[in-house]
């Protein structure tokens, strides 16, 4: 959370009404209710910024990437999923697959997503019209350029949003009240994706390095600019449902498109303003506000700002993801972690030597007495959101947690993926790779394993590396698709958690069961990893019966030492928690509602379709 965005905030509610849609929110409707007129807001540099603020604004909130984008929207892939069984009205509906039109957790953020580009377009006509845009002095008119860019970037990664969950949808690119038909038709996805690449090229030349200007990791910079160019670049080179088609393709020129992003990210890892946080956990701990060391700020390239405590502005990262906490703990309040991993997830990573796992995965809840209580294997949850890493406890679900948009790992595993597809596995790509790995298993790099050396087997490689990287941070479900790894990897993550149940192949010595002691969660100021470890679980027993204690890295990989419960432990299913239903249930099963070629999109909001006749509804919904 970040004081300087929080003030321009505060600024941008006061003078920036004229921004603002109809109190209903509705798709594409404009409402003018400001005090001041455009060409006065425009007129003053600090007027345009609180005005560029009102645009930044439309990003987090309950509809935003405070909830409903950055929790619910993602998080079906084979790293987490929205708990519950299969809900077409409900947020399950999304996480299973088979979300209905009418479901209100499409369209409220579907319609903010165009809030955000009705001020940006705002903003965008404006700028360049300003005397002090054209003529005013020197520091002004880099100013005013630079709130064009950002701007534009804003713009840009609303539309990428739209699109990467809608596919085709409608696109304007001037204010609403310059269109003398709002009714308008869907726009092809790669017409929208060249401009916003266009319009990012432009971004570029107008934004400059945060070494320049000093803003937080709150405001858009030219490496933000640079990555999300190469982000929606991969996207564009990438598969995606079609709508003549029906089916999942990829363009035939998909190669320029990844020299673009190897290019966009070679210019940020040259420019060496950012780079890696040495310590993977600090990441994290500094979107709470709470992290331990200087590296995390260079790794976050761009973070959605959380404030205020309201739903509009601030975000449930930490309550709605993160750990669950039991409603009556005095110390932190209620949590109620609503993501869960899937129970395979835990076997992707290193036993001992990926410092990833015990950040991301959180398979404990805490209980009103402060106890970690260990979850089964079909609840762990996601772990980079705790709200006992924040200064906030008691009921409140806003925690002022900052969601990361962009980090510095992704443009490393990005240039290494867009180098290899262009020319192989060349040193660079390796060296890439090698460095977000090489971070990961600090201290245990012996464990790393070996470097693949070819075109296929390094892009797996990528595969996983970036699986393990940004396990709940909104990614994966997308790598899916614009890969067309969506649905093998359906299939593949059913059957891995088929074996799990059956104690087979790789998962023969995964233990049915885990008897643990509970004991006293550590709290802030210990890490992940030593939390983790702190669990007491019972590993087997001594020569005369009693029992030993040992810790997950033992526990988790042999066979349970017993099926009775030792006098104070508590059993809990592990392997055993999955089920048939699990499986291959018509709710309750992974990914149970998917179809391809048509789960890849959602379908249009039902409100959206009612407001504008030339809407249609596409792939089959």
């Amino acid at each position: 959370m970040n004081t300087k965005y929080i003030k321009s905030l505060f600024v941008a509610t006061a003078i920036g009404g004229f921004l603002t849609l109809s109190g209903c929110d509705e798709f594409l409707t404009i409402e003018n209710d400001s005090t001041l007129t455009q060409d006065a807001i425009f007129a003053s540099v600090s007027y345009t910024e609180s005005a560029l603020i009102g645009v930044y604004n439309m990003l987090p909130g309950d509809n935003g990437y405070g909830n409903r984008v950055s929790i619910i929207f993602p998080n079906a892939a084979d790293d987490f999923r929205v708990s519950g069984d299969h809900n077409a009205q409900g947020r399950q509906g999304i996480a299973h697959y088979g979300v209905a039109p009418g479901n209100g957790e499409l369209e409220r953020p579907f319609n903010q997503l165009y809030g955000g580009i009705e001020r940006a377009n705002i903003c965008i006509k404006n700028i360049p019209l300003s005397d002090i845009y054209t003529s005013g002095s020197a520091s002004e008119q880099a100013k005013m350029r630079k709130l064009l860019g950002e701007a534009l970037t804003l713009r840009a990664q609303f539309y990428y949003e739209l699109v990467r969950n809608w596919g085709d949808v409608p696109a304007q690119f001037e204010p609403s009240s310059d269109i003398p038909d709002l009714y308008l038709t869907k726009t092809d996805q790669d017409e929208i994706y060249d401009r916003l690449l266009a319009d990012l090229a432009q971004a570029a030349e107008l934004v400059p390095w945060r070494s320049e200007t000093g803003e937080p990791t709150t405001r858009v910079t030219k490496a933000a600019v640079k990555a999300l160019r190469a982000r929606i670049a991969l996207a564009r080179g990438g598969y995606s449902l079609r709508r003549t088609s029906k089916m999942m393709e990829r363009r035939s020129n998909y190669r320029e498109f990844y020299e673009v992003a190897k290019n966009e990210c070679r210019d940020i890892i040259l420019q060496n303003e950012n780079g890696l946080s040495p310590i993977y956990e600090d990441v994290f701990r500094a979107l709470h506000g709470s992290s331990r060391s200087s590296g995390a700020s260079r790794e976050l390239i761009w973070e959605v700002g959380a404030y205020g405590g309201g739903t509009q502005t601030d975000t449930k990262l930490g309550y709605s993801n993160g750990p669950r906490i039991n409603q009556a703990n005095p110390t932190y309040g209620q949590a109620n972690g609503l993501v869960e991993a899937v129970p395979t997830y835990f076997y992707e990573f290193d036993s001992i030597g990926d410092s990833r796992r015990d950040v991301t995965l959180a398979y404990f809840a805490v209980e009103a007495n402060n106890n970690k209580t260990l979850s089964t294997s079909l609840v762990m949850r996601e772990g980079k959101f705790r709200k006992y890493w924040t200064n906030f406890n008691g009921t409140i679900q806003t925690l002022g947690i900052n969601w990361p948009l962009i980090r510095y790992a992704d443009v490393l595993l990005m240039f290494a993926e867009a180098e290899n597809e262009l020319n192989g596995p060349t040193s660079e790509a390796v060296a890439a790779y090698e460095e977000v790995r090489k971070r990961a298993f600090f201290q245990w790099e012996p464990r790393m394993g070996t470097t693949p050396t070819t075109k296929p087997e390094f892009f797996n490689a990528i595969v996983q590396e970036r699986l393990l990287e940004f396990g709940g941070e909104g990614i994966r479900k997308y790598d899916l698709i614009r890969w067309n790894l969506l649905e093998p990897t359906i299939l593949e993550t059913r059957a891995k958690m088929r074996a799990m149940m059956e104690g087979t192949g790789r998962y023969a010595n995964v233990p049915a069961t885990v008897y643990f002691k509970p004991n006293q969660l550590l709290g802030r100021n210990v890490t992940a990893q030593e939390e983790a470890l702190n669990f007491q679980l019972l590993a087997g027993f001594g020569t005369n019966g009693e029992p030993i204690t040992g810790n997950v890295n033992q526990v988790m990989y042999q066979p349970s030492p017993t099926t009775t419960t030792p006098t104070g432990f508590t059993g809990v299913n592990w392997r055993a928690a999955i089920t048939e239903a699990h499986i291959s249930g018509p709710v309750r099963a992974f990914a149970s509602q998917f179809t391809p070629n048509q789960s890849e999109l959602f379908p249009i909001p039902t409100g959206a379709l009612n407001a504008n006749f030339r809407l249609t509804q596409d792939y089959g919904y």
